[in-house]
């Protein structure tokens, strides 16, 4: 039982991060890999805000806006300055990086005995820690699907949609496709950043070494629940998203509580990654082949 809410937990929490992969290279075909810099960036400045004695709900807010210019500065590199859009968020990765350490002033910040919204919520409602945890994660992940969800039902959230589809169609209806670009990474900057503080938040801590990885785990969690629910429709893709942040959370702590069976140590966290993210890859193919055979 405790394995299975900590696998929700921290895939709710994750996958809010996830969400904003799913902005960046589903919605708008952007390769933005700036989200390894501005995850450790929202964990950076939300536990350094807690630290000096703000409120972290406020500190949450401040956290999405750092991680939503984070993901300006790229497009604007990108659209502007008509830098390739990989070799631009490699960029703002790598300045990002220095940044972070900058406001942190060290490389790992605690947050033991620190206020978070977790035990706000809990000692607030009364609920015990891990199902608060279960409550706060659920709340922020609801509540960005939902918000999503209605975004693009709007007309700027389909023009939002077009553009990563067909920007000539969007410039041809008199809208820079350009400025959706800089508002479409500035909104999935500002979600993973936002997952960031919250994963901060509920680990005790912040890394700058948080971010290594992010890209792959956002992939991995679009692509799971892209392959297990096959969404028709962004809503659906949406919930899909979140589903396989929880499945993808789910296998990595099976791998590793488990794993000694078969010589896995948590040092090999990497290579279970890498091994989640290709069997996810690997499984469409596999299964078109095997129907191709039958």
């Amino acid at each position: 039982m405790g394995l299975f809410l900590a696998a929700v937990e921290q895939g709710l929490i994750y996958g809010l991060m996830a969400l904003g992969v799913y902005v960046s290279f589903r919605i708008l075909s952007f390769p933005d890999l700036s989200v390894d810099g501005t995850f450790p960036l929202g964990a950076a400045v939300g536990a350094t805000l807690i630290v000096s004695g703000l409120n972290p709900i406020a500190a949450l807010s401040v956290a999405f806006a750092a991680g939503a210019v984070g993901g300006a500065f790229t497009a604007i590199l990108a659209t502007k300055f008509r830098i390739q859009g990989l070799l631009a968020g490699v960029l703002t990765m790598i300045m990002l990086y220095s940044l972070n350490l900058r406001i942190m002033g060290r490389p790992n910040l605690p947050l033991l005995g620190r206020p978070s919204v977790f035990r706000l919520v809990g000692v607030a409602w009364g609920i015990p820690a891990p199902w608060a945890n279960l409550a706060v994660a659920g709340v922020f992940a609801v509540g960005a699907v939902l918000l999503l969800d209605l975004l693009f039902r709007t007309e700027l959230g389909l023009t939002l949609r077009a553009t990563g589809s067909n920007p000539g169609m969007v410039r041809a209806y008199g809208t820079s496709p350009e400025r959706m670009v800089v508002a479409g990474l500035a909104l999935s900057n500002g979600l993973v950043a936002l997952s960031g503080a919250l994963a901060a938040q509920y680990s005790g801590f912040a890394d700058v070494g948080l971010g290594v990885g992010t890209i792959v785990a956002g992939l991995a969690a679009v692509i799971v629940g892209e392959i297990l629910l096959r969404p028709r429709s962004v809503t659906w893709a949406l919930g899909a998203v979140m589903v396989g942040s929880c499945l993808y959370r789910g296998a990595i702590l099976v791998a590793l509580r488990y794993g000694s069976v078969i010589g896995f140590t948590a040092s090999d966290l990497r290579l279970v990654t890498a091994l989640v993210v290709l069997a996810a890859l690997v499984a469409p193919a596999w299964r078109l082949r095997r129907g191709e055979a039958t």
